[in-house]
Formats: C-alpha cells, structure tokens, sequence
C-alpha cells in the first residue's frame, strides 16, 4: 500500500479529482468570509429581509466561485497527466489556486497547452454563466450567476497577462521558447514581462482618479500591493531559477564521486576504515561474495562510533542497506540528477556503469557544494 503524499501545513484536504488530491489552505476561508461580507449588501438589496441569511448567501457565492477556480486548476492538471506528467496537488488559496506539477515541461507545446487551458476553462465558464444569467429567473439567482460570469470573464483575462507567475506568461515562455529553440532566455523574458506587470498594476492607483473619476480607496490600495508584490516576487523567483537552471548541466555526477572500496560485510570496521586510508578511497561499499553490492557505509556513522570499538563492531552494521533509489547511473547529471535526490534523499549514493560495474559513491554533501559553487558562478 502506497504512503499519501505530505501535505503542507495548514492545508486540508477535501478530496481528489483523477487521482489528485485538493486541498484548501486556511487562508481560503480568510478570503471567503470577505466575499461573503461583500456581497452581502448587494443580496441585501436584491431580496431584502433576508436578515443573517444574506451572509450564508455571500458564502454559498464564494465556494461556487472557488469551484469554478477549482475547474481552472483542474483543467492544468488533467492536461498535464495526460502530456505525461505527474501531478501532486491542486491546491485553493486566498489569491485563487496552485496546481503542482512534478518537474519542468519538456517541450514548448506543453508549456503552452498546460498553461492556456487553465485561463481558458475560466473564459468558457464565465460564458456559460454569463448565457444563463440572461435565462435565469429570481433576482438573487440572476445577481449570483453574474457575478460568477463576471469573476471568471475577469479571471481568464488576467491570466492571459503575458508575464510570470500567471498562466499567460507561461504561455509567453512557450511562444518565444517555441520560436528560439532557448528554455532560458524564454523563462527570463516572460518573467521581466511579469516585472513589467506589477510595475503597471503598483501605478494604477496614481492614474485610477484621471481614467474613471474615482480616487482609490484604501482597500483598493491593499488590493493593487498585494497583487503587485505576488507578481513580482515570483517574476523574480523565475528569473533566480531560470540562472541555476542555466548552469544544471554543470553539475556532473562522475566526476564528484569517491573512489570506493568494495568489502565483505562481516569485515571488522577499523580493518574497513584500513583499507580505505590504504587505498585512498573516500567510501566504503559492503558486497556479497558474487560482488553484488549490499550497503553503503555511512561516513557520519563511523565519524561517530570511536576507534576503539572499531575492532568490535562489523561494517554491515555502520551501512544503510541498498534500497531502491539509492543506486544511481555513473552519467546522471543535472536536473535528473538534482530529481534523483530530490525523490530518494540519502546522505550518500552508489554510482554504477551501464554494465552494473561499481563506479564509486556520491555524497550529498560533495553535490551541495557543487550546486552552490556553479549557482554563485
């Protein structure tokens, strides 16, 4: 039986759509108690006399708009599974929803149809909505299928704002990577035209009074920051992952591994810890007679156990058994490599040739310091 995923803190989880769980943060219900109290005067005055009920009214209002984003993130999700990635979570939050999809898309077309189906979905929802609100008899039910036409018309549009973090500046991304040939320079251009965004969006409030005759208000101000910092703090988490992706493949796992000494399992430790010094070797791997390898043993495990009862303990008991994902291809090498890692931590790795020979270990350690060093670089 397969363990479920971690969720992260503060999220519940309501069900799952193909297999993918969703959850709600507890921002969520921060967002819709705010929707509920501002929609309750206009419920109020299309059906008044409703008394606290206009309050259940404005929160039935909030979670059918949040299902409508839910259909939204849905929609990026299904298209992902079905271009074959995998897809951990869709999660609602206070600005709308996430969906988590594992790893970076491999071609520009998948770029393009998983991030324009999502804006897409919310333009076709706010249609229909908008077709039924024309059809639809009883002011509050009409008052309530407008407003979802018209959060979804909204939602769509603004998504299709070519620049990072929202899905149009995704599709932007795929555009100039499909017409460049160039991953990086298309993740930097979308994300400066997101920059770009939130400088416009963080201006409004100076030229709202000029355009519609209106001067901000203050909730208008905390709208347009908040709006505006999301923008570019993830414009500017796009642009630093565009740099260290830039210089993934730099980070080679052969020429980082130690060069290994293969021992019986029943080898007295300090004999091991001999041999390796004699051998200069940085690693210790325990093999059964055929040479099949059995455990990797751990250079923080005999740090810790003292020379003198070295002589005492055997090397099988200071190495980790080898389990699935511990072995690693000898070639394996930058973003496969950081994934690797990623889905089976261990403080080290066993490397191996194509042909299953034991080429040497891999430190955790040895690749951080290697990451940082082409990051910096």
């Amino acid at each position: 039986m397969s363990t479920p995923a971690p969720r992260q803190p503060g999220t519940l989880r309501i069900g799952s759509i193909s297999g993918i769980d969703v959850l709600v943060t507890s921002s969520w219900f921060v967002v819709a108690l705010l929707i509920s109290l501002t929609f309750a005067p206009r419920i109020e005055q299309v059906e008044p006399g409703l008394g606290v009920w206009k309050y259940v009214a404005g929160f039935v209002f909030a979670v059918v708009l949040y299902l409508s984003v839910l259909l939204h993130e849905a929609s990026h999700a299904v298209t992902a599974k079905r271009l074959g990635y995998g897809v951990t979570s869709i999660t609602l939050h206070f600005l709308g929803g996430m969906t988590e999809i594992d790893g970076q898309s491999r071609r520009p077309r998948h770029e393009f149809w998983i991030a324009v189906v999502g804006p897409l979905t919310s333009i076709a929802v706010g249609a229909v909505a908008f077709a039924l609100g024309l059809v639809v008899e009883g002011e509050l039910l009409r008052l309530a299928v407008e407003g979802l036409a018209g959060a979804n018309l909204v939602i769509g549009v603004l998504n299709l704002v070519p620049g990072l973090p929202l899905d149009g500046g995704r599709v932007l991304k795929a555009l100039v990577w499909g017409a460049s040939g160039n991953e990086h320079r298309s993740t930097v251009v979308a994300a400066w035209g997101g920059r770009v965004v939130a400088l416009a969006l963080l201006a409004c409030p100076l030229v709202q009074d000029r355009v519609i005759g209106e001067p901000p208000t203050i909730v208008d101000l905390v709208l347009v920051f908040i709006l505006g910092l999301f923008l570019w703090t993830g414009a500017t988490a796009q642009l630093a992952h565009a740099r260290v992706r830039q210089r993934l493949p730099l980070l080679v796992a052969r020429p980082l591994a130690r060069r290994t000494l293969t021992v019986p399992e029943d080898l007295p430790l300090a004999e091991a810890v001999r041999r390796a010094q004699e051998a200069q070797a940085g690693s210790i791997v325990t093999v059964a007679p055929d040479g099949t390898p059995l455990g990797i043993v751990s250079e923080a495990a005999v740090t810790a156990t003292p020379p003198e009862r070295r002589p005492w303990v055997t090397v099988s008991a200071v190495a980790r058994s080898m389990e699935e994902g511990l072995t690693l291809p000898a070639t394996v090498a930058g973003e496969e490599l950081i994934a690797a890692i990623s889905r089976r931590p261990a403080e080290e790795y066993l490397l191996v040739e194509d042909d299953g020979r034991i080429y040497g270990v891999l430190s955790t350690a040895d690749v951080d310091r290697a990451f940082r060093a082409n990051a910096a670089g």
